[in-house]
């Protein structure tokens, strides 16, 4: 079993609480701009992206603490680039690549997934790569980081939706720092032998034979 390094320590009790605290807010400014969108134009799409959000504030405020957090650098910009590209995503007048009911289906399975994932990982849910206790049930049985795939869903489903230059890119972006996100979680989680048996059995990362 790998031994945790300098940058994968137990998070201090402060910056938990901070950490805590930032997710809040990112998701309040969320909220603001979901909530006024769907408030003059009754679309769903990004109401059901909100849906999903709110679990992770919740998630966030019971989980257990870490045994192990990766507090490397490159940890912290792409957990910052995945949290912080879904805030960005904007709202936008004229129609959208697909039909309303398309990207409604679309966000709807997506977000099925993530709350699904959510759920199953209970506690153990985190932000940073962290182990907070190994999950193999539930969607874990299908790829090892469902909730991103239900959050690629999502996102694809609101690009279509609102298909401005600024969100696609966004998009492109936070999904690319999710896939990477994964790896680093991976990373965390190689030195658990019930983590080792668990990806002899899921090859899977995120999307079924594709990553």
């Amino acid at each position: 079993m790998t031994m945790p390094t300098r940058s994968m320590l137990r998070r201090p009790l402060g910056a938990d609480i901070l950490a805590r605290a930032a997710v809040g807010g990112l998701f309040a400014l969320l909220s603001i701009n979901l909530l006024t969108d769907f408030i003059q134009t009754q679309r769903m799409t990004g109401l059901l992206l909100l849906v999903s959000e709110s679990l992770v504030v919740v998630l966030t405020i019971l989980r257990r603490r870490a045994s192990i957090v990766d507090r490397s650098p490159g940890a912290a910009v792409v957990t910052a680039a995945s949290l912080v590209g879904p805030v960005l995503l904007r709202t936008a007048q004229g129609p959208g690549l697909l039909p309303d009911v398309a990207t409604v289906v679309i966000s709807a399975v997506g977000l099925i997934v993530v709350i699904a994932g959510k759920i199953t990982l209970g506690r153990s849910f985190g932000i940073v790569p962290a182990n907070r206790g190994v999950v193999i049930a539930g969607p874990y049985g299908i790829v090892r980081h469902p909730i991103y795939a239900g959050y690629v869903l999502t996102h694809v489903g609101f690009a279509c939706a609102y298909p401005t230059a600024w969100n696609v890119a966004l998009v492109v972006l936070t999904d690319a720092a999710l896939m990477i996100r994964a790896l680093y979680e991976e990373r965390v989680l190689a030195g658990d032998r019930v983590y080792q048996t668990y990806c002899r059995r899921v090859a899977w990362h995120v999307v079924p034979g594709v990553f």
